[in-house]
């Protein structure tokens, strides 16, 4: 399902599904904790021995300065020159800092190219592809790119997805006065939605998220929500007690487990098998 642009401005409601995930106001207190949980999951996806990782989700990724730490050799591919002269910002405690610089072990090198072709590189040439921070649903021919991520990975190699989920589609629209394509909107097999900004992303359920996998020989291992749990609660356990940020990404991890497909992002983990 195609659903038009339109300029329709969203609402100004601080807890409208827009607002909480239009914005890039990084440090805003839901965004603090979205990071912070963001960080934890890449960190427990993470190979647990030395790996050559190929990593699409741009410069203001947070993942990236992780996995260097945890001494993988890492390949970040940037749209532009200016994109690669910029050290992207990582979160600390809930403040902005520059990330350290690799260790040892782990190399951090910038390939300026189009994430959705990967021409660039040799058919089996990377042990990981980390595609976070929703590139895949800007990506509007996602199968192409998931073929594209098989291509390079190695037989036994894993990779790491982050979509928006149909949970946030339907937000949106909602948000648009879009009420036709939304009573459509579940059973859509492909369901493009128009921002705010004017930018179309694809919106997936977990169903079409496996079946896309599937679909380009990889072999999911687990989808789940990003985040469970809602901006508002989030930022109200925040305002009692500022300290609670690791009792709230404990309590989310946990949460996130659970088979109800809850959250405005998902994320999946799959595996090329030989």
């Amino acid at each position: 399902m195609h659903v038009r642009s339109s300029s329709t401005p969203a609402s100004d409601h601080p807890r409208s599904p827009a607002a909480q995930f239009a914005t890039t106001d990084r440090l805003s207190d839901y965004w603090r904790f979205y990071w912070a949980v963001a960080e934890a999951q890449i960190g427990r996806w993470l190979p647990t021995t030395p790996s050559r990782l190929l990593d699409l989700s741009g410069p203001d990724f947070q993942g990236t300065p992780r996995a260097v730490a945890a001494g993988h050799d890492v390949v970040t591919l940037l749209p532009s020159v200016d994109a690669a002269v910029r050290r992207p910002l990582t979160l600390v405690n809930g403040r902005a800092v520059v990330p350290p610089r690799p260790s040892r072990r782990g190399r951090l090198r910038h390939v300026v190219g189009d994430s959705a072709l990967l021409r660039s590189f040799a058919d089996a040439s990377f042990d990981g592809v980390i595609a976070d921070n929703r590139v895949l649903s800007r990506h509007l021919a996602t199968e192409a790119s998931m073929a594209e991520v098989a291509r390079v990975l190695r037989p036994g190699g894993r990779a790491l997805f982050c979509v928006d989920s149909v949970v946030l589609g339907m937000a949106l629209l909602a948000e648009q006065d879009y009420w036709p394509e939304l009573s459509h909107a579940p059973s859509a097999d492909v369901l493009l939605v128009p921002w705010p900004d004017g930018s179309i992303t694809r919106c997936f359920t977990a169903e079409q998220l496996t079946e896309m996998v599937a679909e380009a020989g990889l072999e999911l291992e687990w989808v789940k929500p990003r985040t469970v749990l809602s901006a508002s609660t989030v930022e109200m356990m925040l305002d009692r007690d500022p300290r609670s940020m690791s009792r709230l990404v404990e309590m989310e991890l946990h949460a996130a487990e659970s088979d109800d497909y809850v959250g405005v992002h998902l994320i999946a983990s799959v595996v090329k098998h030989g």
